[in-house]
């Protein structure tokens, strides 16, 4: 996917995860894709208020809620570290796509995790 924001362009999403042997690299990647994906749908619907990028984000969280049953099969799950490095990631989305003022734990209401 390639991105026309330059900052999402650049950005190494779950970055603080991918070192760490707890989580599968294989995994990650799915997480990765799940952001990617979120930024494309921001780039091609430009959400007009925060009621639309939530419901953009809502769509991503559930997303990662289903990806936690793979985590468990693989012996391990998306815990402190997981959730704060993810839900900081929906956060520099919000961000860069011009949502400063998104609220972080509206961005992913919707988690199990």
């Amino acid at each position: 996917m390639s991105m026309t924001n330059q900052q999402v362009a650049g950005r190494v999403f779950l970055r603080a995860l991918y070192g760490d042997e707890y989580f599968p690299d294989h995994l990650l990647d799915k997480g990765r894709d799940i952001l990617l994906r979120l930024c494309a749908r921001i780039e091609a619907e430009r959400p007009v208020d925060l009621a639309a990028l939530y419901a953009l984000t809502e769509g991503a969280t559930e997303e990662f809620n289903r990806l936690q049953e793979e985590f468990w099969a693989a012996g391990s799950e998306i815990e402190t570290m997981a959730r704060d490095e993810i839900a900081g990631d929906f956060g520099f989305i919000a961000d860069a796509y011009g949502f400063a003022d998104a609220d972080l734990e509206e961005l992913v209401a919707e988690r199990d995790w």
